[in-house]
């Protein structure tokens, strides 16, 4: 049977200066860093050459081994199998992206899931990967901008503030409805508006914002996966975004990735992981971070050392974050940072004490964090509140912790966050001592009327 030349291939493979026997190479070691093993030889890129069928994935293969060798991004379609799929992301384990390719491909993948699938059953990263993924950005050296790939379209600031003005829309949804509102928007729009341009062509300037922007978006991605309840989706975000910031050396966001990570890991109670990423995040961030990112990532590392009731180690590490904030105000922050204020350091400490199980220190913190967090954080002014409670309770102070807890549920549009959900679940659970007692009765009815009425609206 006669078979058309592949002429896409042969000139995609004429650019990158591959030969049948290079190009069987790197397939092969594409295919070995996905955990496969494939045979392939020269004589099989002729056959593909020849226009000879391909299996579905090995397609995938060539393509990231002709993106890795352009650096720019080559589908499947590019190099003529318009029929195959990328890589896809592995479903359990997740090693750390080997270059921009293969992250791409993975943020590909994930933005093709929901939140709400099967976040119970799909299993979290391997403390391996995690472990691994953090070493591999702590020593890494930047990849550099492909700012000489050939690509069709030129990006230009324009399109950077484009992405910038869309991460703060969904921010703004974020935080003001939670839960992974408008998510199904925002992953749409990170992966036909973000993505494709990232292996398009810009200049150097462009390019250190663009990656920037794409970071802070991806991330953003991460959170509302994390407020929505999916952890195993939310982990995965983060460790590619924290690959995303390595192409440009960007410690200072990498470093914040690590602090998101351990956010997580100590809320999940994997203390050990959650103490090493908060100390990878302090170490790596050292070089390239401002004063107030270093207090943010300072008070996380007291976070961790508080849920492992480590209280010199969490002295230490508040007492590291309360001197990097006094300079805060001596560098210009990246927008992102903003958030980053005198309540936000505050809400974190009580958070530290409530774990420590000083109340008093605990109250004292929690009732300024309550007064110092602006009312348009809902969300966070919602677990201020219930940390406060739980600290008052700390006190023996109940019919004070229940009310207290009751105006955080009154609040109403931060029971839309999973999140948000658990804190009062674990305040109801604290308080199922006093189960007979006629102001827990209420409080539990009015937890109950205020989930029911967030189910009818």
């Amino acid at each position: 049977m006669n078979r058309d030349p592949n002429h896409q291939l042969a000139a995609v493979m004429a650019e990158a200066g591959a030969s049948n026997k290079g190009l069987a190479k790197r397939v092969r070691e594409v295919a070995q860093r996905h955990g496969e093993h494939l045979g392939t030889t020269h004589v099989a890129i002729q056959r593909w050459l020849d226009g000879g069928g391909i299996q579905r994935q090995t397609a995938a293969f060539v393509s990231e081994a002709l993106s890795d060798k352009l650096r720019r991004r080559i589908t499947p379609k590019d190099i003529g199998f318009p029929g195959a799929a990328l890589a896809p992301a592995p479903a359990v384990g997740m090693p750390y992206a080997g270059s921009l390719t293969e992250t791409l491909s993975i943020f590909e993948s994930l933005t093709h899931q929901r939140p709400e699938d099967g976040p119970a059953d799909d299993p979290p990263l391997p403390d391996s990967d995690v472990n691994s993924a953090a070493l591999a950005w702590l020593v890494s050296r930047p990849d550099g901008l492909p700012t000489d790939a050939p690509a069709t379209r030129r990006v230009g600031m324009r399109d950077v503030a484009a992405i910038r003005t869309a991460a703060g829309f969904f921010m703004q949804l974020d935080f003001q409805f939670g839960g992974g509102h408008a998510h199904k928007a925002f992953r749409h729009y990170f992966r036909e508006d973000v993505l494709p341009l990232l292996g398009a062509s810009y200049s150097a300037k462009v390019g250190e914002a663009l990656f920037a922007a794409a970071s802070e978006m991806s991330q953003l991605l991460a959170w509302s996966a994390y407020d929505s309840g999916n952890h195993a989706l939310s982990d995965r975000y983060m460790m590619s975004t924290l690959r995303l910031t390595q192409v440009t050396g960007d410690r200072m966001m990498g470093a914040r990735i690590l602090t998101n990570m351990s956010h997580l890991a100590n809320y999940l109670g994997q203390v050990p992981r959650a103490m090493t990423l908060a100390r990878a995040s302090v170490e790596g961030g050292k070089a390239g971070s401002t004063p107030r990112a270093m207090a943010l990532f300072s008070a996380h590392e007291a976070r961790a050392l508080s849920t492992a009731k480590d209280h010199k180690g969490a002295a230490r590490a508040m007492n590291e974050a309360e001197r990097f904030f006094e300079r805060a105000d001596s560098a210009d922050d990246p927008e992102w940072l903003s958030y980053m204020d005198e309540a936000e350091l505050i809400g974190e400490f009580c958070h530290c004490f409530r774990d420590l199980g000083q109340g008093p220190e605990a109250v004292r913190f929690a009732e300024r964090a309550v007064a110092l967090t602006d009312p348009k954080y809902v969300r966070t002014l919602g677990f201020c509140r219930m940390v406060l409670a739980q600290s008052q309770l700390l006190n023996g102070d109940l019919e004070e912790a229940v009310t207290t807890a009751g105006l955080a549920v009154e609040a109403g549009d931060a029971l839309q966050s999973a999140r948000f959900q658990r804190y009062v679940g674990d305040f109801q659970r604290e308080v199922s001592t006093h189960a007979t007692n006629p102001i827990v009765q209420q409080f539990n009815g009015q937890v109950r009327d205020a989930i029911n009425r967030l189910d009818d609206e």
